[in-house]
């Protein structure tokens, strides 16, 4: 299957149904086992060649974007990284072919989510991600700020700055967002509380090693003492996704229609579950088309019936079955 790039966001951006879903997925699935070598090494080795992709999909395990050129084509636009905690982190590696597809699906799904970004001021508080640079998290800010509203822009770890922008725009009573990873919010919250009930708070997860990490109810819990007045979002996203999913609650999130997720089990991750099962969470993400769509994580979580999902944590020193495939 051959698609041009506009092809591609149109096809995305259209699925309907679930049969939508599937077709695309199945066309996937044989693009990038004919494209993608670390893909298709990985599914002969575990013998589902032959599997429907959607009905039955095998998932590639997310570490190896940490080892393996995971992608369909030599040209690509542009290399995404994962932030790493430390200098000696290895860093995840996302080869993007076509970076507007990225940007159009994001804007795409923020705004059926929110509504026009124009309507927005968007402030982004990334420092870290800005300081690691190749981020897929500032691309997306940075698109987002630049079709919002005109006093949208990145603010680095300056507390003064973003309480004058607070003050003046709450007085124009200004629909504002502010994402940003979860210490530097805290590090602002804390010594700047603030009531702006037109702010929405969206936290990106992770203290990226600056403080003690948190469950996502007792972050919440601390953003609603220094943004009382204002809603507390979350964004779910990965270097090896290209497509975000967003929580208004704090507990469950929203995948665009090009993106399903799963959960399969802890001990056996070939596995899948049904829904409402506690599980490792693994993704079918069609804006992947250029590199893999079937992604197997490490975090933990809950898909419902209805295909939103929890995040309850993360899979730490075991080794999930099958990751070490490629490399024998």
């Amino acid at each position: 299957m051959t698609h041009s790039k506009l092809q591609i966001a149109h096809l995305l951006k259209a699925i309907g149904s679930d049969e939508d879903f599937e077709t695309l997925a199945s066309k996937s699935f044989e693009h990038q086992y004919k494209r993608n070598k670390s893909f298709k090494t990985y599914i002969d080795l575990i013998g589902k060649s032959t599997a429907s992709a959607a009905g039955s999909p095998a998932f590639l395990p997310v570490e190896l974007f940490k080892t393996h050129d995971v992608r369909c084509n030599e040209l690509n636009d542009l290399l995404f990284l994962s932030s790493g905690t430390s200098a000696a982190s290895e860093r995840a590696k996302h080869f993007v072919h076509d970076k507007f597809l990225y940007k159009d699906l994001a804007t795409a799904h923020f705004e059926e989510k929110y509504g026009p970004l124009e309507d927005w001021v968007i402030l982004a508080l990334l420092p870290s991600y800005i300081e690691n640079g190749e981020s897929s998290l500032v691309l997306m800010a940075d698109g987002f700020i630049k079709t919002a509203h005109k006093n949208s822009k990145f603010l680095l770890h300056k507390p003064e700055a973003l309480l004058e922008e607070f003050n003046h725009l709450r007085k124009s009573n200004q629909k504002t967002l502010l994402i940003g990873v979860s210490y530097a919010l805290l590090d602002f919250c804390e010594k700047h509380p603030i009531s702006f009930p037109e702010l929405v708070v969206m936290e990106t997860g992770g203290m990226k090693g600056r403080r003690k990490e948190l469950t996502r109810s007792e972050l919440h819990d601390a953003l609603k003492k220094g943004f009382p007045s204002s809603e507390i979002h979350s964004e779910y996203g990965m270097t090896e996704l290209l497509s975000q999913a967003y929580s208004s609650d704090g507990k469950w999130f929203s995948p665009p229609r090009w993106m399903k997720a799963f959960t399969t089990e802890v001990s056996d991750p070939f596995k899948v579950l049904g829904p409402n099962q506690r599980g490792l969470l693994a993704f079918i993400d069609l804006a992947n088309y250029h590199s893999c769509s079937f992604i197997q994580t490490r975090d933990i979580g809950v898909v419902n019936d209805q295909g939103i999902f929890t995040v309850e944590g993360r899979l730490d020193k075991s080794d999930l079955r099958g990751c070490n495939l490629l490399y024998t």
